[in-house]
């Protein structure tokens, strides 16, 4: 999570979901900006399986090109399967290739990211050590919000001690 005021607007507030973080950089999606549109051809065949809010997100300031599908499954411990990678706590990794009909069978909500956001080796280690993000544990269902929009301040407010008080922090701190 954003340590507010983060400098950089790509990150101001948000929430990222890590999806990997290695001695090799690491890659993650944001999951708490909604955009106001659905998915465009050939991906409006997956717009029925959107969890709520039905719309695209941005994943990033990183290849706004590249699309990332993440997937809620139904029942934990499922085997993989073709068209899907397990990453962690029931969230997986869709292929927005694939049959929609036939992937969608094992799972109850999806997720599209326009973009995603990535640091180079050591990148977002040096961040956190100077400050600039949270480390929390999430959830699955921080990741398939029905209200995204409000999810960096939900999150930080069922955090333990002090760090819950961020949660009321303005949006401009000089107004503090």
């Amino acid at each position: 999570m954003a340590t507010p005021p983060l400098e950089d607007p790509n990150f101001d507030r948000t929430v990222v979901f890590m999806i990997e973080h290695g001695t090799d950089g690491a890659i993650g999606v944001v999951i708490n900006r909604p955009l106001t549109d659905g998915l465009e051809e050939p991906l409006d065949r997956w717009q029925e399986y959107l969890g709520e809010p039905a719309l695209l997100h941005d994943g990033g300031p990183v290849d706004h090109t590249a699309l990332v599908g993440l997937a809620r499954a139904r029942r934990a411990g499922d085997e993989p399967i073709e068209d899907a990678l397990p990453i962690g706590d029931g969230i997986w990794s869709i292929d927005l290739a694939a049959d929609p009909i036939v992937v969608m069978a094992r799972f109850d909500s999806l997720r599209v990211f326009r973009g995603y956001a990535g640091w180079s080796p050591g990148q977002l280690d040096a961040e956190i050590r100077s400050g600039a993000w949270i480390v929390v544990e999430g959830t699955v269902d921080d990741v398939f919000s029905a209200e995204p929009a409000d999810l960096w301040r939900r999150t930080l407010a069922r955090q333990p001690g002090r760090l819950a008080w961020l949660a009321d922090a303005p949006d401009d701190l000089d107004l503090n």
